[in-house]
């Protein structure tokens, strides 16, 4: 069976598309490097190597908003277009896990 449809996207401009993309983006470098999530050093330190170029990307995006004269963020719609993208999950990879997760520390 099949699982459900996911909603469609909202329409973004552009430069908000490329806002959601790299948004997500670092949510997931960041998601990576969390030491409380992670396992190895190796695969952290690629995420955060690969996290300022992420970052520059986020930057770009808004900047790049600002110069077409987008001022303001529609946070409903953006909102609903980091859903439809997996971004609860992905954003919930940057805290800390949950209490019950830490049987095997003790």
């Amino acid at each position: 069976m099949l699982p459900p449809p996911l909603p469609p996207l909202p329409a973004l401009t552009r430069a908000e598309g490329r806002l959601v993309d790299a948004y997500l983006d670092v949510l997931d470098a960041l998601g990576r490097v969390n030491p409380a999530r992670g396992e190895h050093t190796y695969g952290a330190l690629r995420a955060a190597q690969a996290l300022v170029g992420r970052a520059a990307a986020l930057r770009d995006a808004l900047a790049l908003m600002h110069e077409r004269g987008e001022s303001e963020l529609h946070s409903a719609t953006l909102a609903r277009a980091l859903r439809v993208l997996d971004g609860e999950r992905r954003a919930a990879l940057v805290t800390l896990p949950p209490e019950e997760d830490r049987r095997d520390e003790r």
